[in-house]
């Protein structure tokens, strides 16, 4: 399905146009019909001559109704701009065709209407008029035909070229993210509240639960029609009315988005391409207030020049707009800005949720903003995950605003090119890009080489230590297991390492162990050297497993510690329980000594105490 609408001068023939082509007035209000002046959009229908039936949109021209000219702008595939033929080119002509073209609606047929009121040659007149305003324009070579919307003089003929422009063009995306710029709203008694609008980058069905933004307000789809086609679903592309549930009127408004819940985030902040026109021929000044008009909505927006102090007529420059009020956008979609009596420009929305307001006249920006607006997929990809990194797959897919199939297709290339790296697997790894990964890594085996020439004598660093400080969270194992997979660090038990540490003691530092590990066995169940070791080298007969130290604090060997061990377990083994003064006996040692080894037991869970003794555990 495929929607055209009209677009020109007030008074040339556009309402009239449509009601010849479909049969349909478009001009559903009192005082529209009153003034004989189109002051909001109308909607049509017709079959063309293949059976493609297309839906019309019918815009206002005067130039005080040029913001509800703007709302039915969006999502057309084909515009027809209309000049009469005995009045030719006038002011909303050429400012209608300038929006059409900011808005790069895809393609138009320029058709000069009332041809009944002209001879031939004032019309070949204007034909050449025309040319010459669309030449500088996407429109230049566009298919010019005069018509008469009484006689109905060359309207097979407009509806066979329609017909053929349509069969040219590209059909709409359907990313699963359904969005209608809502541009009316109205009820019908029994029914309740309608909206309807162009449907965009999905399909609606009936019964779905829907979310109109910004405001959040959740509904449900009670029915859908299509050129008061009863519908189950429809698909993008197509003019919709629908109807919802449990929403009044009142609270909704030309502007809102009808979308599915949970994806898209209302904006207060937007990063765009801005191309000014070349008339009216003053600068735009930094920080200008002007109204931003993308989809169906408009707002009041503070420009921010990215580039400069002041953009000239006819430049085309970096922006970031600051809005008064929420917006439901996505990257991507077009607009333009208007002062309170001019179209000043439009362009393109590249960033729908920047980090922060940029820094301006920062190259760096300026270079991320233009490979995104470029619609590289790995390129767009990767700019999105340098403004806000790292991040996870699922957010910079939804970010990205690219088909999914094709979004993941460029990030699989990236993963495997190396530009991105990513922590763990599925929807939840955690994306760096190669420059960003390998800061975090060189931080890593800083802080290791750090720590190794702060305690030469101690074997690695914590893991906990580490995730404390890089905060990883739960990525922080794949990030571990990357660089042990590398060979840039060694993990033993709860430890990490520098493949090149080592431990290298001091001759008097040896000495002072031998003598240690000696004076321990003298009486090694009732240890008492009368050598202290300074904290790093008793962990290190810990760590090599040559010691054991209890939770009191008493230090046995590890032999002995085993053979006490293994007393006292057969003790229990054979009598079910023991004692401290059982295990004195036994061990032929002393209360302080028994009582640590006890404890220590207890703590690594071979035995457990009940009351005054110990039983197996």
């Amino acid at each position: 399905m495929f929607v055209i609408g009209t677009a020109g001068h007030v008074d040339h023939g556009k309402s009239t146009l449509v009601r010849a082509l479909t049969g349909i007035d478009p001009d559903r209000l009192a005082e529209e019909k009153d003034r004989e002046m189109t002051i909001d959009l109308g909607f049509a229908w017709l079959k063309l001559p293949s059976g493609r039936e297309v839906g019309v949109i019918d815009v206002p021209g005067h130039e005080h109704f040029i913001k509800n000219m703007l709302a039915g702008v969006c999502g057309l595939d084909l515009a027809l701009l209309v000049v009469a033929a005995n009045e030719s080119i006038k002011p909303q002509t050429r400012e209608h065709l300038a929006i059409l073209d900011l808005m790069e609606v895809p393609q138009a047929v320029v058709v000069i209407t009332q041809s009944d009121l002209a001879d031939q040659d004032q019309i070949t007149l204007v034909e050449m008029e025309i040319e010459d305003l669309i030449r500088p324009t996407r429109f230049a070579g566009t298919q010019v035909i005069a018509v008469s919307s009484l006689t109905e003089q060359g309207l097979p003929e407009l509806k066979a070229l329609i017909d053929k422009g349509l069969s040219q063009a590209q059909p709409r995306r359907d990313i699963a993210k359904p969005r209608l710029p809502v541009d009316r709203v109205f009820t019908i008694s029994g029914s309740g509240t309608i909206v309807t609008g162009t449907l965009l980058d999905g399909s609606l069905i009936s019964g779905q639960e829907v979310e109109i933004l910004p405001s959040g307000i959740k509904s449900r789809i009670r029915g859908l029609q299509t050129h008061k086609s009863q519908l189950n679903k429809i698909g993008p592309g197509n003019r919709a009315a629908v109807n919802l549930v449990g929403v009044s009127q009142a609270e909704l408004k030309r502007g809102d988005v009808l979308t599915k819940p949970g994806w898209l985030i209302p904006t207060n902040i937007l990063d765009a391409r801005l191309r000014l026109l070349v008339q009216p021929d003053r600068p735009l000044r930094h920080n200008t207030e002007v109204s931003l008009h993308t989809g169906s909505a408009e707002v009041i927006a503070r420009v921010r020049l990215l580039e400069k102090e002041e953009a000239l007529p006819g430049e085309i420059t970096w922006v970031q707009f600051i809005l008064e009020e929420p917006l439901a956008a996505v990257n991507g979609d077009h607009y333009i800005i208007r002062s309170p009596m001019d179209t000043l420009g439009g362009g393109i929305i590249v960033e729908t949720h920047p980090k922060n307001h940029h820094r301006r006249f920062r190259s760096e920006t300026i270079e991320n903003l233009k490979i995104r607006s470029e619609g590289k997929y790995e390129e767009t990809l990767l700019a999105a995950l340098k403004a806000k990194q790292p991040q996870l797959l699922e957010k910079l897919l939804a970010q990205s605003n690219l088909n999914p199939e094709v979004a993941q297709t460029g990030l699989d290339s990236l993963i495997q090119s190396g530009s991105i790296v990513a922590l763990g697997d599925g929807k939840n790894s955690l994306l760096f890009t190669d420059v960003a990964w390998q800061q975090l890594a060189d931080n890593i085996l800083a802080m290791v080489l750090e720590y190794h020439r702060k305690y030469p004598l101690r074997p690695g660093i914590a893991k906990a230590e580490i995730n404390s400080k890089v905060r990883l969270g739960q990525h922080f194992t794949d990030s571990l297991q990357k660089l042990v997979g590398s060979g840039s660090l060694v993990e033993e038990s709860t430890l990490v390492r520098s493949p090149d540490h080592q431990i290298k003691l001091s001759p008097a530092q040896q000495s002072k162990i031998e003598t240690y590990l000696q004076q321990l066995a003298l009486n090694p169940y009732s240890p008492g050297p009368e050598v202290s070791l300074e904290p790093d080298l008793l962990d290190l007969l810990v760590y090599r497993g040559q010691i054991v130290k209890t939770i009191s604090g008493v230090v046995f060997s590890a032999a002995a510690y085993n053979q006490m061990t293994e007393k006292v377990l057969s003790h229990i083994s054979k009598n079910g329980k023991i004692t401290v003064a059982e295990a004195r006996d036994v061990l032929g040692s002393s209360r302080k000594y028994v009582l640590a080894l006890l404890e220590e037991m207890d703590e690594k869970k071979l035995t457990k105490r009940v009351g005054d003794e110990r039983v197996a555990k």
